[in-house]
């Protein structure tokens, strides 16, 4: 879904709006399971440059077409700080560890992100932290990663090192990533175009792909003639779908609605992830990991649950 236009809350399409949040619902809960398939045939850097840098040259046609003004220095800086953030090291992060965990499993473990919108949104520090239904949400969403990272958590203890105790780190890395950039997008980029900010993302995003790439040696180990044609058809989905599709609403929904709004995604993307990843992947969830998960979900709901009594609240105020 591709907006071209700066937009406002009050003048934006209700059509618009439930589209686009259907997109990232959905989609996004997706892109976990084609992640894992274009995982098994594309290193992990080569896989995000591309899918980064295709998405962004696509979108950066299309940006030229609108006659978009592009080269702004100071969009272009904020885009790409937030680039890196949401898609360098937030996606980065996702991309790796999927390498070794089901991606049912990890996006359980991303389920945690709307905690730290809350916890990282500075500006609603007052507002947030002065709620007791928040930090009730809170302290029952850390209960939630507890419960997921029971036995993770048991192992680092012990003295043993697993796969699982490190995808606990780099996931709950990248879903404080996600959420950091989230916010820095959403209060650096509010009178840029959404399309321009989120193509000069995604090219950013590509950039530290690609040197991360040389870094570790991927070119000389991958060939093109080796990735299957299933593995293919998955990068495609995820450069369309996923990055043009999902981020471009995700980046538009971001500046037309509250942050944490937007980051009730969270609710649907695991179960999206988990159904696609059991039902057509095989694997394999358990009862401790849909705990956690159901945990973390009640915990968002009740965080978002006291802003709208909040809101409702206030606006009730206003008509009187």
């Amino acid at each position: 879904m591709i907006q071209d236009s700066s937009v406002n809350q009050k003048s934006v399409s209700t059509i618009n709006v439930v589209l686009a949040f259907a997109i990232v619902y959905i989609v996004w809960g997706s892109t976990y399971f084609f992640i894992q398939k274009a995982i098994h045939d594309f290193p992990p850097f080569i896989l995000g440059g591309l899918r980064f840098f295709l998405a962004a040259l696509i979108m950066l046609i299309w940006c030229v077409y609108k006659k978009e003004k592009l080269f702004t220095g100071s969009q272009i800086k904020h885009a790409a700080i937030g680039g890196l953030l949401l898609l360098f090291i937030g996606n980065g992060a996702v991309i790796w560890v999927e390498q070794y965990m089901p991606s049912a499993v990890v996006a359980i473990m991303v389920s945690s992100s709307p905690l730290w919108f809350v916890l990282l949104d500075k500006p609603k520090w007052s507002e947030n932290l002065n709620s007791k239904a928040t930090i009730t949400g809170l302290l029952i969403g850390f209960l939630g990663i507890a419960l997921l990272f029971y036995k993770s958590i048991g192992s680092l203890f012990s003295g043993e090192t697993s796969v699982e105790a490190g995808g606990l780190l780099l996931v709950t890395l990248a879903a404080a990533s996600w959420a950091g950039g989230s916010l820095y997008s959403k209060y650096y980029n509010s009178e840029s175009s959404a399309i321009v900010n989120t193509t000069w993302q995604m090219f950013s995003a590509g950039a530290a792909f690609s040197i991360g790439s040389l870094i570790m040696g991927e070119p000389a180990q991958f060939s093109p003639a080796s990735v299957s044609s299933e593995a293919w058809w998955a990068l495609a989905y995820l450069v369309i779908m996923g990055s043009i599709a999902g981020f471009s609403a995700y980046v538009w929904l971001l500046k037309v609605r509250p942050a944490t709004q937007v980051s009730t995604y969270a609710y649907v993307n695991p179960v999206v992830a988990v159904l696609l990843g059991v039902l057509f992947a095989g694997e394999e969830i358990s009862w401790l990991q849909i705990a956690g998960l159901a945990v973390i979900l009640i915990s968002v709901m009740l965080i978002n649950f006291a802003k709208y009594r909040k809101r409702k609240a206030e606006t009730s105020a206003g008509n009187i």
